[in-house]
């Protein structure tokens, strides 16, 4: 299996497309709402997709809920994250359960079109970050922990592996690293208590199966982005916290990742610090730049650990239509939906309710 996962232009395979997913650096296509219309039609891309590479491909997409699922029509509208923790009435046996359900139901809706991963659970803290806030559980590093291990339990029930991110914590930035290269400034104590916690104690608990580090950068531990740093991803991650799943690479298009330079230098420099694939997103050019310098020693190094995170499940919407669960599991997510965030929203954005 390749290294490289690429995106696609819209709802239909180009030929350009079919000629680029059968370079053997190629491992894994994610999609985006462009690529949707509705699931006839995706069934459609994902056989395409799949029949054009000759080596296994690794199909994702980021349907986490809220503000980020790209498939919408004839899917469950999933909730926000941070609306499980008040639509539990601050009960954290309740909020699991809640995260759970629905980590089942969106992994088994998403399995059901032969798509690998969703992206997710989101394990940062609800705090500065725009870009962030209810797609993170919870402001308190103990509830993260609870609800993230909560929803990673749902995936594991339905057959989907999981990805923790942004590695080692993205939430408490207000810059986002779509359109900048954030800097966190805490010490590194406050940095640790906060937002390093969460995934030492997630990888304690072995709730994910990858992780996705962040394009931020943290001074008092590296002058490097984590995700083109050694030290988050070898010392920190795999030495200290002795993980061994799948690193991904966040988007190399981002603003955050221009620090390493070219498409070539920052698929490098992202390999060179210990990620198992890169995502190159939103950008042919860069893509093509990338697949067209990477050494085959690059692309090879990961297959095993990557292979780990393809589904084994066959579920279809015929199935999931005579499932009790699904259709509990849908009736809660319209609850969530519809919850009214009454008695106002803390600094942290999590309900305070007396």
């Amino acid at each position: 299996m390749g290294s490289v996962m690429l995106d696609l232009a819209g709802p239909e395979i180009t030929a350009e497309e079919k000629e680029l997913l059968a370079h053997p650096a190629v491992g894994g296509v994610i999609y985006f709402t462009r690529n949707y219309h509705d699931k006839a039609q995706l069934k459609e891309l994902v056989r395409q997709t799949r029949a054009a590479s000759k080596q296994p491909l690794l199909l994702a997409v980021d349907h986490e809920g809220g503000r980020v699922q790209r498939f919408r029509p004839e899917f469950t509208l999933i909730p926000a994250m941070g609306q499980i923790w008040p639509g539990a009435q601050q009960h954290l046996p309740t909020a699991e359960s809640f995260a759970t359900e629905m980590a089942w139901l969106m992994a088994v809706e998403v399995l059901a079109q032969n798509i690998d991963i969703s992206f997710a659970p989101v394990a940062d803290i609800w705090g500065a970050c725009d870009v962030i806030r209810n797609r993170a559980f919870h402001s308190d590093p103990a509830k993260v922990v609870a609800l993230v291990n909560a929803f990673a339990k749902g995936m594991h029930e339905a057959g989907m592996k999981t990805t923790g991110k942004h590695f080692p914590g993205h939430g408490s930035v207000k810059e986002d690293s779509h359109l900048v290269l954030p800097v966190d400034r805490r010490s590194k104590a406050d940095i640790e208590q906060l937002d390093l916690t969460v995934f030492r104690q997630l990888q304690q608990l072995k709730a994910l199966d990858a992780v996705m580090p962040a394009h931020v950068v943290y001074p008092a531990f590296c002058d490097k982005a984590a995700g083109f740093s050694s030290y988050w991803l070898q010392t920190v991650l795999r030495g200290e916290m002795q993980f061994d799943g799948v690193i991904f690479s966040d988007d190399l298009g981002m603003k955050g990742a221009h620090q390493a330079g070219s498409y070539q230098q920052r698929a490098e420099a992202a390999f060179s610090a210990g990620c198992d694939m890169v995502l190159v997103c939103n950008d042919r050019a860069g893509a093509i730049e990338v697949l067209d310098t990477l050494p085959q020693t690059q692309w090879q190094h990961s297959s095993e650990r990557l292979g780990r995170l393809k589904h084994k499940t066959h579920i279809t919407d015929a199935m999931l239509a005579q499932s009790p669960r699904y259709k509990a599991a849908v009736e809660l997510a319209a609850r969530l939906k519809a919850v009214e965030l009454t008695g106002g929203v803390s600094a942290a954005g999590i309900v305070e309710r007396s």
